[in-house]
C-alpha cells in the first residue's frame, strides 16, 4: 500500500506540474481538448495505457 500512495502521489505532481508552471498555455491546451472528437480522445488514453503498461512492464521486469 505504501509503494500504491507513492507512485499515486507522483502520478499527482506530474499532472500538476503544467497547471502551475503554465497556467496560461493549459487553458489553451484545455480549450483544444475541448474541440477534439472523443474518437481522438479514446484513441489518446489508450496509447497512453499501452505507453504506461509498457513502462511498468519494464520496471518489473
Amino acid at each position: 500500500m505504501k509503494f500504491f500512495l507513492c507512485v499515486l502521489g507522483m502520478v499527482m505532481i506530474v499532472e500538476g506540474l503544467p497547471y502551475f508552471a503554465f497556467p496560461e498555455k493549459m487553458k489553451l491546451w484545455v480549450q483544444k481538448i475541448l474541440e477534439m472528437p472523443d474518437s481522438a480522445l479514446r484513441k489518446f488514453g489508450f496509447v497512453l495505457m499501452l505507453a504506461g503498461l509498457f513502462m511498468i512492464s519494464l520496471g518489473r521486469g
